[in-house]
Order: C-alpha cells, then sequence, then structure tokens
C-alpha cells in the first residue's frame, strides 16, 4: 500500500507539473483539437493569447487545489468510515480516545485500501496518458470522472438519486451513467450517511445492553452515587477486544464497498 501510495503521489506531482509547464511554454496551434481546459490558460492571458505567466498560474492551480480535499472526500469512502468510526467511540463511552488524528488517519489509509482499484484505472486511463501527451487535460478529467461515477454510481440508493432528480427536474435517465455529477454527488453524500448510521446502530446495540445491565444492577445494589458510565466502560472495551472488535469492524467497512 506505502508502494501505491508514492507512486500515486508521484505520478499526480507529474501531472500537475506536466500541466503547468505545457501551459507555460506552449499555445495550442489548432483550437478545434484543443481541450477547453488546455485552451483556459491562454484565454485568461489576454486578447493576444498569450499563457498566463507561471507565477500566475500556480497561484491558480494551488487556489483550486483548496477545493481538492473537500471534492475528493466527498467521492470516496472516507465518509462512511469516518462517521462509524465515530459512533462506535461514542458507543464504548470513550471521549478522546482514539483521538480525532487517529480516527482521521485510520479513515484516510482505509479509504485508500477501498479506493486502490479506481484510483488504479483512474492512474492507467488518465494520469499516465496525459503525463505522456497523448490526451489533452479535459480528456483526462472526463476519464477519471469516469472512473470515480462507476464507483459512486455503485454505492448510491436508487430512491436517494431519484429524490434528487425529482428536485431538479430532471429527465428519467437511459442509464447509470447518463446521470450527471450535480446529481450523483448529492445522493451519494446521502447514501453513505444513511449506511453509515444503520452500521453505528448495530454497532450501538451490544454497548447499550451493558450500559442497561450495569445501570439496573446498580440501582438494585442502592449504589446511585457511582456512575454506571464508568463501571460499564471495562466491560465494554473487554466485550470489544475478545471479540475482536477492530478486525470485524474494518474488514466489514472494507466488504461493505465491494
Amino acid at each position: 500500500m506505502i508502494a501505491r501510495l508514492v507512486r500515486w503521489a508521484a505520478t499526480l506531482g507529474a501531472l500537475a507539473y506536466t500541466g503547468i509547464a505545457h501551459a507555460a511554454t506552449a499555445v495550442p496551434t489548432d483550437s478545434a483539437a484543443a481541450g477547453a481546459l488546455d485552451r483556459a490558460f491562454g484565454e485568461l492571458g489576454g486578447a493576444g493569447g498569450e499563457p498566463l505567466s507561471l507565477s500566475l498560474q500556480l497561484l491558480l492551480v494551488m487556489g483550486l487545489l483548496t477545493f481538492l480535499p473537500a471534492i475528493l472526500l466527498m467521492m470516496t469512502s472516507f465518509t462512511r468510515i469516518i462517521v462509524v468510526l465515530a459512533i462506535l467511540r461514542q458507543a464504548l463511552g470513550l471521549q478522546q480516545s482514539p483521538p480525532n488524528q487517529v480516527l482521521i488517519g485510520i479513515s484516510l489509509f482505509l479509504s485508500l485500501f477501498i479506493m486502490a482499484p479506481t484510483l488504479d484505472r483512474v492512474n492507467t486511463a488518465a494520469i499516465e496518458p496525459y503525463s505522456a501527451g497523448q490526451i489533452n487535460a479535459e480528456v483526462a478529467i472526463e476519464r477519471a470522472g469516469g472512473e470515480f461515477h462507476k464507483f459512486m454510481i455503485r454505492q448510491t440508493r436508487e430512491n436517494d438519486l431519484q429524490m434528487f432528480a425529482d428536485i431538479a427536474n430532471a429527465p428519467k435517465f437511459a442509464s447509470p451513467q447518463d446521470v450527471p455529477f450535480s446529481i450523483l454527488l448529492p445522493a451519494f453524500v446521502t447514501s453513505e450517511l444513511k449506511t453509515a448510521f444503520q452500521i453505528g446502530f448495530m454497532l450501538f446495540l451490544p454497548f447499550l445492553v451493558i450500559d442497561l445491565v450495569v445501570s439496573s444492577v446498580l440501582m438494585s445494589l442502592g449504589m446511585m452515587m457511582m456512575s454506571p458510565m464508568l463501571v460499564s466502560l471495562p466491560f465494554k472495551l473487554l466485550l470489544f477486544v475478545l471479540v475482536d472488535g477492530w478486525s470485524l469492524l474494518m474488514g466489514s467497512l472494507a466488504s461493505s464497498f465491494v
């Protein structure tokens, strides 16, 4: 996994460098063949068609990159995983253990594991051909978006898609591939939140039973001043460790995207 992460990071870096250098040193000679994104720098450069200076291109790219984390997190498995882990921590009765940084790290790397096939296809179909100059940026983004579209449409409930399609007054789609991102994105996030809360509810039940049993025992013994949460915490931790909870949870989350 580490090798894949390094390869993807290096390839993405090469893609960014190639795109910026290409826009800074060459103006498309055939405007009909060049993609809209490839022509954007030239059109923004002025009436003469000169491309933007490299410093302005870097500023524009860095500004666009600020939106990239939010977009990618909403288009991957991250949302479901982080919500389930947060609910698990609440069900165990732990306030800051594991800390937020650990939960986010687990969610990121588990998302990387789940998204590995999709990222490999994006790398093969879009990033490598674009870096080699075989396709333009518009085609590369279209191919990459198509791979993410396939992943998202598999995880999205049909009723959620229908709800947002009705809100947008969209016509009936002939196939799932015809669903635009403007409808698929909110439907995908809604479906992910529904699934995450369903998994969280199932996780909460056994720990809720332990809380109820401990609370009843303390009430029957007349120990009114002792916190049931304090007494039930070691029993919940013991149960979670005995059933190998982390392995079960990670495996279940990963298999839920198959």
